[in-house]
């Protein structure tokens, strides 16, 4: 008899002797096919898994672990983070999404290093040069990229707004990820009465959309401490821009009566933690910051957030990355 296997040619009697021991020919066609059979199964899913890894890098990690990792970061200047070595500590993040703010950057300013490969790349650049600026980088590929706020809310006045580069938002299915940096009044009543007039418009559009059934993640510099816990020195700063009456009042109605979620000071309800420290004095060594950079999140995607971690140990900006981590959403992983 003889068998055709891989690469090879067995002529058998009816009757073989191995090692001593008597074996019938049909055993040993059977043992040899079987394992024949088992090779080729582990090469196939071994040549799956390469494939696999190809095509979706290592968001194939999702089938063990349906978790997601976005982070939000205020740069104060995405050439000046990149030279203090931010892209190499993202890269160790695996994050997979990443919303920036204050790029004070055009497009053609924008370092090599800080376009990794593996992520889709939106930007909202300011018109004023080395000012402002948005961008949100994804794994996946968004089924929708809005840039700017008059492109996703056309029937409200955003030009001002847009004119400055404040907003990105990113749909994911019925998923909408933003990243926003909304304008500071710390420099003139001016910006102040600016700051407001966003406000004002801003509630509603994001209420809209989560009453229209999307599900939310809003990143980024809002540019308010809302509670005493969110500030250190709470007391001096009750009339100063960021801590004013009328934005914490603002912020109370989003989360109280728009119904939307901080999910830091959900998950952290007695936590002083803060994002942001000023370049003045020692306020960093001191730890003399606010907490100004956020999650905020519709109630059911709120659930899934799980911990949130403020990264301090090495300083890319005056503010530190916010990296939050959500199970169950395979979504986007």
């Amino acid at each position: 008899m003889v068998f055709l296997g891989s690469n090879c040619i067995m002529t058998l009697n009816s009757t073989t002797f191995i090692n001593g021991g008597k074996y019938n020919v049909c055993s040993i066609l059977s043992l040899l096919c079987w394992e024949y059979v088992t090779i080729q199964l582990a090469i196939d899913f071994i040549r799956y898994i390469h494939c696999a890894r190809q095509t979706l890098g290592t968001s194939i990690m999702a089938i063990h672990n349906p978790s997601m990792k976005i982070i939000t970061a205020n740069l104060n200047g995405i050439r000046a983070a990149t030279r203090k070595g931010f892209w190499p500590w993202f890269l160790e993040q695996q994050a997979d999404i990443l919303c920036m703010q204050e790029l004070k950057a055009h497009a053609h300013q924008i370092p090599e290093e800080a376009k990794p490969e593996g992520y889709h790349h939106a930007y909202h650049f300011a018109e004023k040069a080395g000012y402002s600026g948005v961008a949100l980088y994804s794994r996946k590929k968004p089924d929708a990229v809005h840039i700017g706020l008059s492109k996703v809310d056309p029937t409200v006045d955003w030009s001002d707004m847009d004119a400055e580069g404040r907003f990105i938002q990113v749909d994911f299915g019925k998923l909408s990820v933003m990243s926003a940096y909304f304008p500071s009044g710390s420099s003139s009543d001016e910006r102040q009465a600016f700051k407001m007039t966003f406000l004002e418009r801003f509630s509603p559009f994001i209420s809209r959309l989560k009453q229209q059934g999307r599900e939310i993640i809003l990143c980024g510099d809002i540019n308010i401490a809302h509670n005493n816990i969110d500030i250190k020195n709470w007391r001096g700063n009750r009339k100063n821009s960021g801590f004013l009456p009328e934005e914490r009042a603002w912020m109370d109605d989003l989360l109280e009566h728009q119904g939307f979620v901080d999910a830091f000071r959900t998950l952290y309800p007695e936590k002083e933690q803060y994002s942001w420290w000023s370049n003045r004095g020692k306020a960093r060594a001191n730890n003399v910051g606010w907490r100004i950079d956020y999650h905020i999140a519709t109630p059911e995607t709120a659930k899934r957030f799980t911990h949130i971690d403020v990264y301090t140990e090495h300083w890319f900006s005056d503010h530190a990355p916010v990296i939050a981590t959500l199970s169950e959403y395979s979504t986007i992983s």
